[in-house]
């Protein structure tokens, strides 16, 4: 049953006499004739992270195979398709690219100037969004202000600047001052569609949607220095329950839920990152759209979990989707309404949910493969909007700031290559140790050692890879090199927790059996690549792939010597680390001795400008490598195509190529046997 309204009258008159609703009474609706029926396309992107055009800036050349210039082409389509339909976005929107950096941090926007992601938005027109994780990494103020939202928060806009122009709901943040939602938490989207009786007679009539927004809570552990103290966070089913009475009583005929996470059917807690399948749980809730998880749904991702339909896009009997990321898909879902008793049901044998990706996959050597030559083409409205500043982030991030003469890159830094955190490291540990003699004298014998993990690693595609060539450096080598906005942080921790730290790291690798026969994947696929952290600066250890989760950490010591469980480190990191992100153990943000005012980004900037000729001497050495573990099959991974060179040059002359995957990617073998 789609209108959930209250229970009775009397009850919907005390919300809004409580002065609980948000909104103006609801408008009586015109009595519709029973068995009325409309299709309704719901329309949905997520995790744009402001790639707006099809473009690589790291690499300087076109990638048709994202942007959001090419999903407004399958938007387009999806309105020619369907009669009806609804456009909304879920969420890590404003950040992510360089364009969206260049014009948080190096040109900053003006209260009257709309940001180029929502002006390349509002050129296609949506109904509403929700607020991402991402979009608090650059502060509330600037939130504040790009949102068009003033916000009571330490920091926030106090007068309403240009904004998207359309609404963006958020239920579960609120301001620490008085305990308001920093965003309206939710609202009713009128529209008139085509419904059509039983004869096939037209009708226009009012379709009355409202919308609810969620944010994921571990935002608090994730951006803790631009939260902390200025804003709550509740659980997103607590927020749900907390404003469906509110909502019933404005009589919607469908409520939908835009949450920027994904699946997870572990216990239910308030600080839960996934949330969605307890969402779907709650009554009142028609329609839920996913994000946060850079995954398809419906997809094979979510096969097999309990009450959900991975084929039509049902969680808990909810029509769902979850639209991809960087603009590669739009999210759809098809709703069959029928009108019944006097209000809208949804016909569930007739709808259901697609993603429809902007480069269809092709069948090559039997497999599904992304061709870029398959892409549909971009709508040339999005680049007019966003030109003049799109050029303008190119040309600031071809600033030069040094020369190399070593090759830095990602393509096998699973594998032991770490050329392109080597750098990182190393201005991590200079500037940590300038601020800390001043601002921490009594740390000044307390060994330091720093932590990055490589950004890039392929999960986007082959592209997907940091690669910084011989030659001049420039501010674009340094954001390829260090991809996010984080600031740098530094935590004090005992041999113990290094120890700790470098365990939950090697979950990146299955354990390895050296008796099969068959080949063994190297990589664990659900542990993401930016959670596999690799420590540096006097430090070195071994990874055992063929013990357990927990032992795999074997010969750790520091300048040759074995590392004693209460042994004294300073480890440099980023906020997001240190704040709790990943669940490492130890780190929650009470153990933090610096945390810095500068981004990680900046700092490795300057420390390449102060290191005019880069050479391998200026770097500090790999640290790591495996166990020898000599298997009877192979051992695989993949990786963009040949770049068996790159390892050989890298000292890594134990991976071979062994097939061409035909995408640009290629598997490749490792000796672990040397």
């Amino acid at each position: 049953m789609l209108s959930r309204a209250c229970r009775s009258t009397a009850l919907a008159l005390a919300f809004l006499l409580a002065g609980c609703a948000t909104q103006a009474p609801a408008p009586q609706a015109p009595k519709l004739p029973d068995g009325l029926r409309a299709d309704v396309a719901v329309l949905e992107t997520t995790d744009l992270h402001s790639n707006i055009l099809s473009y690589d800036y790291y690499k300087q050349k076109a990638d048709p195979t994202v942007g959001f210039e090419r999903t407004v082409t399958l938007i387009r389509k999806a309105r020619t398709q369907f009669t009806n339909s609804f456009l909304f976005d879920a969420g890590d929107t404003i950040q992510g690219s360089v364009l969206a950096d260049y014009q948080a941090q190096v040109q900053k926007v003006d209260c009257g100037q709309e940001l180029a992601m929502y002006k390349a938005m509002d050129a296609i027109g949506y109904d509403g969004g929700t607020i991402g994780n991402h979009e608090f990494n650059y502060g509330l103020s600037y939130l504040s202000q790009v949102t068009g939202t003033p916000m009571n928060v330490d920091g926030g806009a106090t007068q309403r600047c240009a904004g998207p122009h359309y609404p963006l709901v958020l239920a579960n943040v609120y301001s620490a001052r008085d305990g308001k939602p920093i965003f309206k938490p939710w609202t009713i989207v009128d529209r008139k569609i085509a419904a059509f009786t039983p004869d096939g007679s037209e009708l226009s009539v009012p379709l009355r949607i409202a919308i609810i927004g969620f944010a994921p809570p571990p935002i608090m552990q994730w951006d803790k220095q631009n939260l902390e103290g200025k804003v709550t966070v509740t659980g997103v089913v607590e927020a749900a329950r907390k404003y469906m009475p509110e909502i019933q009583a404005q009589h919607p005929d469908l409520v939908i839920a835009i949450l920027h996470g994904g699946l997870n059917t572990a216990p239910y807690t308030n600080d839960m990152e996934n949330g969605g399948w307890y969402l779907a749980g709650v009554p009142g809730i028609d329609v839920l759209l996913l994000g946060h998880e850079h995954v398809d749904f419906p997809g094979p991702r979510f096969a097999h979990m309990q009450d959900v339909d991975d084929q039509h896009g049902f969680v808990r009997g909810v029509p769902a989707v979850m639209g991809g990321f960087f603009g590669k898909d739009l999210g759809v879902v098809k709703l069959a309404l029928v009108r019944q008793q006097d209000h809208w049901a949804i016909d569930k044998t007739k709808t259901f949910s697609q993603v429809w990706p902007i480069c269809p996959p092709v069948t090559v050597a039997g497999k599904p493969t992304v061709s870029p030559s398959n892409c549909v083409p971009a709508d040339p409205q999005v680049s007019l909007t966003v030109d003049k500043v799109h050029q303008a982030a190119i040309d600031y991030v071809n600033t030069p700031i040094g020369q190399s003469n070593v090759r830095m890159s990602t393509y096998f830094a699973d594998e032991g290559d770490m050329s392109a955190l080597a750098p990182v490291n190393a201005a991590q540990i200079d500037y940590a140790k300038q601020e800390l003699s001043s601002a921490h004298p009594e740390l000044a014998n307390v060994p330091v050692i720093a932590s990055a993990a490589a950004f890039r690693t392929g999960f986007g595609g082959p592209d997907d890879y940091t690669d910084v060539l011989p030659g001049p450096l420039t501010l674009r080598s340094a954001a390829d090199l260090y991809f996010y906005p984080n600031t740098l942080t530094a935590v004090k921790l005992d041999g113990a927790g290094v120890k700790a730290w470098l365990e939950t790291s090697a979950q990146r690798f299955n354990r390895i059996d050296p008796s099969a026969t068959g080949e063994q994947p190297l990589i664990n696929a659900k542990y993401v690549g930016f959670n596999f952290d690799q420590i540096q600066g006097g430090i070195a250890y071994v990874i055992d792939v063929s013990k357990p989760v927990g032992q795999r950490i074997v010969k750790l010591t520091y300048l040759g010597k074995p590392i004693k469980p209460s042994q004294t480190f300073i480890v440099v990191t980023n906020n997001y680390r240190a704040s709790g992100g990943g669940h490492f153990p130890g780190l929650d943000g009470t153990n933090v001795v610096l945390a810095a005012p500068d981004g990680t980004r900046e700092i490795l900037a300057r420390w390449l400008q102060a290191h005019p000729s880069l050479d391998a001497k200026d770097l500090p050495r790999t640290s790591w490598h495996f166990a020898r573990l000599k298997t009877r099959g192979t051992v695989v991974f993949t990786s963009a195509g040949d770049k068996q060179a790159i390892a050989e040059t890298d000292g890594l002359h134990i991976i071979r190529q062994l097939r061409d995957n035909g995408d640009g990617t290629a598997v490749y073998a490792i000796d672990l046997s040397h």
